[in-house]
């Protein structure tokens, strides 16, 4: 679909809200997830917005999902805070985390009520747990420290600081980001979770600001590039002189793009034994989530058919 042109639909159609859709893998998986899933005759259309697009452009695209009845939803990267701002009179329901963030990262319909979920929190966790260790943080002390503070970051930050994990939390969180709202919202938010977790923000106006951060970082720590860059844009949040903490974590949220912060990464992983992520299993939970939500069909977040699907996208990644 062109950007900002939408046409009543012929089939049941899902959206993907974001700037760079096409370039998606998801465009050659959700095929293959939908005959999989037996989702029935349907479609994928992708929407693409500039970073912070005019609010009439989002208002556009939420009325014209929640008008055309053959619209069952949505779901949004990258546009997820600036479209529930631009059109939260939209929706007749919003979840606790779309409420206390003020972000959705899925559209659905229900009962003839259009609903704004941020599933970030759980897709994030979920993805986290694929990879680190039993009891990681409790066991090291490690911290954690999260360059950008957008929706993604605000999300895996949420999740790190629920209670629900006791005493297998980070030493520490620090969030980093290039303007200062974004850093006195996600703040916000961190003080309404409640949690007694030490916490510092820091504006880093350039990447040697990040570098110092993550020169501080005690063994064992986690950087985060949850950035757009390295795939709405290009280059890394760090230069190459940044060190990555002994046996720490480098965990890319993103899975496609010049992905410069994983590149960097992979650089240091032997000399610094560090383990290395990238943003492909955040990808699948994110997806599988949203899917489950708008679809009304249940997915596993484990298990043979959860595998399945896995394999499906690797193989058409």
């Amino acid at each position: 679909m062109a950007e900002r042109s939408f046409r009543q639909t012929n089939k049941p159609t899902f959206y993907f809200i974001g700037v760079t859709t096409g370039q998606s893998s998801i465009m050659r998986v959700f095929p293959e997830w939908a005959k999989y899933l037996h989702l029935g005759d349907c479609t994928l259309q992708g929407i693409d917005f500039r970073r912070h697009d005019a609010h009439e452009s989002y208002r556009r695209a939420v009325s014209f999902i929640k008008q055309d009845p053959l619209s069952i939803g949505a779901l949004i990267t990258t546009h997820k805070i600036d479209l529930l701002a631009a059109s939260r009179d939209l929706f007749d329901e919003l979840d606790y985390y779309a409420q206390l963030m003020g972000e959705i990262s899925a559209i659905s319909k229900r009962e003839g009520k259009l609903v704004g979920r941020a599933m970030d929190p759980v897709s994030s966790g979920l993805a986290l747990e694929a990879f680190l260790p039993k009891g990681y943080w409790r066991r090291t002390g490690a911290e954690v420290f999260v360059i950008g503070a957008g929706g993604s970051a605000t999300a895996i930050t949420s999740y790190l600081l629920d209670a629900a994990h006791g005493q297998n939390r980070p030493a520490g969180i620090t969030v980093s980001n290039r303007s200062t709202p974004r850093l006195l919202e996600i703040e916000r938010i961190h003080k309404e979770i409640g949690q007694d977790i030490p916490r510092e923000y820091v504006n880093a106006r350039r990447p040697e600001d990040n570098d110092a951060v993550v020169d501080r970082l005690p063994d064992h720590s986690m950087v985060i590039n949850a950035t757009g860059l390295g795939k709405d844009a290009p280059g890394s949040p760090l230069t190459d002189v940044a060190l990555f903490p002994r046996n720490g974590i480098a965990w890319e949220f993103n899975y496609r793009g010049d992905l410069e912060f994983l590149r960097q990464a992979r650089a240091q992983s032997k000399e610094r034994g560090l383990t290395v992520e990238d943003g492909w299993i955040y990808f699948i939970y994110g997806w599988t989530r949203v899917l489950a939500e708008v679809f009304a069909v249940d997915i596993p977040t484990e298990g043979k058919v959860f595998e399945d699907l896995s394999r499906i996208a690797a193989r058409v990644r």
